[in-house]
């Protein structure tokens, strides 16, 4: 039966595909003491979903298409061999038993304990199959709640679609790759997030639909249910008869013609039809991500997330290592500047290395974060900076600080920074005279104290996502506030053209490397406060290119204007809406 969910749409376009459920999170299970009289019945209904379970595999097994890669069917086996083994099945049961849980919890506290045991092995194929075990796991869970069934045979030759309560930072590393691979993720569909969560993020730059905030969806889909996901509506279509089918395949198709078009524009310069040359950077989180840049012919990188390189580890990455990755980017760049943003980590980016000043946090969004972290941790940032450093000897790099609060900050990192260079120097390393060293605007405090910050540095570069959350108190991950988060609210706008403006008369280079930069609607906005470097995924450059192309500077500006004065962001809306024909006809 086909039905529909809605949520938000993040990530532009639409594609068909097979659900993949990744839900490993324990958080939502019931913890229930089961009395002794009970427990003989509780017992069998976890062996009941077991079997509902096994029954599933059994009839997927008999309908695997014969041209289904041989990995599918294995995978199938291996499945249903772990609904056998004792180590799960009897291990749940055993725990009912004897400590009275309910069957939810002994079911996850059993599968915890085999996760830590794969954890622990040395061989990386016997370490992966821990996976297999959480997902067996997540349908006996299902089965538990009482969900249906898988009602259509889910391997085809459809790709998967990543369906989540939330996709970690340190998880974007694990998706790259399956990106990479033969079984490409087509979309993403999780319950949390917002315009700017990190699903969102890693889906625009993945060039992928994706739709965030739907609640309940891990308990209304099952692996391999056939759907369409509809990025920009927030639509998703469960099931899709005959008819919507086909009206879905038509768009991919159309879909396929506007990607092909704006492959074109690849070598065109961006200039507005009035003559302003705007560059347009990448932003990147691993050294590899410098060849999609160049396949969209980015003017440089403007934002290389360095932390991806700390992300999803027990330790930390040394000098040699980082400068190898930092090295590789800036040479895969072939002489574009790469902007590398120091280690940005706390809030939602853990690392896995134990710090109990970071652990319990009540608000770890305002706490130990970013510089604040950096500069708590000398040895690690210079090393960092040495890596940096010596990099920049392959081409040219810039080094960008993250949300900087405070002159005192500054000065500090600029002294690490020279402490950095003067190892190097006793090494016998050579080190360029001339590495730019800029701030990330992200926090209202720096851009009201803007003019201090002109003194001392030397470019300056807006992180819209984090300034949107500091200045209106949202937490851009939390889909319960998700419809606050507004990139558009007044105070916000001011303070980016403030930016800008302030920057500009310092003579310094301003750029915006927020995923409002990568938003096509609102390029001529940010050209009209006088915007002239725009940094983004990849895969947003050529639709912002698109955009800019067909813009006249004097009507942006003018725009820019009309938008600054006004108090309520709902007319700034309608504002945007209205200039939309003109300023982005080749868009519409």
């Amino acid at each position: 039966m086909s039905f529909a969910l809605y949520g938000n749409g993040v990530s532009r376009g639409v594609t068909i595909g097979r659900v993949l459920c990744i839900d490993d999170a324990h958080d939502d299970i019931t913890h229930s003491q089961v009395g002794l009289p009970e427990r003989g019945s509780e017992s069998e209904r976890l062996r009941s979903a077991f079997e509902t379970v096994r029954e599933d595999f059994q009839h997927l097994r008999l309908h695997v298409p014969s041209k289904a890669p041989n990995e599918l069917r294995a995978i199938l086996e291996v499945h249903m061999m772990l609904l056998d083994d004792p180590a799960l099945v009897d291990a749940a049961i055993g725990l009912i038993e004897a400590r009275g849980m309910n069957a939810e919890w002994a079911l996850v506290e059993t599968a915890d304990l085999l996760a830590e045991q794969f954890d622990r092995m040395d061989d990386p194929y016997l370490r992966e199959r821990k996976h297999d075990v959480l997902q067996v796991v997540a349908r006996v869970r299902k089965a538990l709640a009482g969900h249906r069934r898988v009602t259509a045979p889910p391997l085809d030759d459809l790709p998967p679609i990543v369906i989540a309560r939330d996709v970690a930072p340190a998880d974007m590393i694990e998706y790259r790759h399956m990106a990479e691979g033969q079984q490409r993720a087509a979309g993403f569909v999780t319950e949390a997030g917002g315009q700017t969560s990190h699903t969102a993020i890693l889906a625009r730059s993945m060039g992928v639909p994706a739709v965030v905030g739907v609640r309940g969806v891990l308990d209304r889909l099952v692996d391999g249910d056939l759907i369409v996901i509809d990025g920009e509506a927030g639509v998703i279509v469960v099931q899709p008869d005959r008819q919507v089918l086909d009206w879905y395949r038509a768009r991919v198709l159309r879909q396929s013609d506007e990607k092909a078009a704006l492959g074109a524009l690849r070598s065109r310069a961006c200039v507005t039809v009035d003559g302003r040359t705007i560059e347009l950077h990448a932003n990147i989180e691993l050294p590899e991500d410098a060849i999609a840049a160049m396949n969209v012919n980015a003017s440089g990188v403007g934002l290389f997330r360095s932390e991806f390189l700390f992300l999803d580890r027990d330790d930390l990455p040394d000098e040699e290592e980082q400068f190898d990755a930092y090295r590789r980017a800036v040479s895969a760049m072939a002489g574009r500047p790469v902007t590398i943003r120091t280690i940005d980590v706390g809030s939602d980016k853990m690392l896995r290395v134990p710090d109990r000043r970071m652990e319990g946090t009540e608000n770890p969004a305002l706490g130990l974060r970013a510089i604040r972290y950096s500069l708590a941790e000398p040895k690690m940032f210079r090393a960092q900076l040495r890596a940096i450093l010596r990099a920049a000897v392959y081409g040219p790099v810039r080094i960008l600080l993250p949300m900087i609060s405070s002159v005192r900050e500054v000065e500090a990192a600029l002294e690490q920074i020279a402490r950095a260079r003067a190892e190097l120097t006793q090494r016998g390393l050579p080190v360029p005279d001339d590495v730019p060293v800029g701030g990330m605007i992200e926090i209202p405090a720096a851009a009201i104290a803007l003019r201090a910050f002109t003194q001392t540095l030397d470019f300056l570069s807006i992180g819209t996502n984090d300034l949107i959350q500091y200045t209106l108190a949202i937490d851009r991950a939390d889909a319960t506030v998700a419809d606050y988060y507004d990139p558009l609210h007044p105070a916000v706008l001011a303070l980016i053209a403030h930016t800008i403006e302030e920057g500009e008369r310092a003579g310094l280079s301003v750029s915006v490397c927020g995923e409002m930069a990568g938003d096509p609607a609102l390029a001529p906005l940010l050209l009209g406060m006088g915007l002239r470097n725009f940094s983004m995924h990849p895969a947003q450059i050529p639709y912002v290119k698109q955009a800019l192309l067909a813009a006249r500077h004097d009507d942006a500006r003018q725009l820019a204007e009309a938008v600054l004065a006004e108090t309520d962001s709902r007319v700034i809306r309608n504002l945007l809406a209205a200039a939309r024909p003109a300023a982005l006809r080749a868009a519409a």
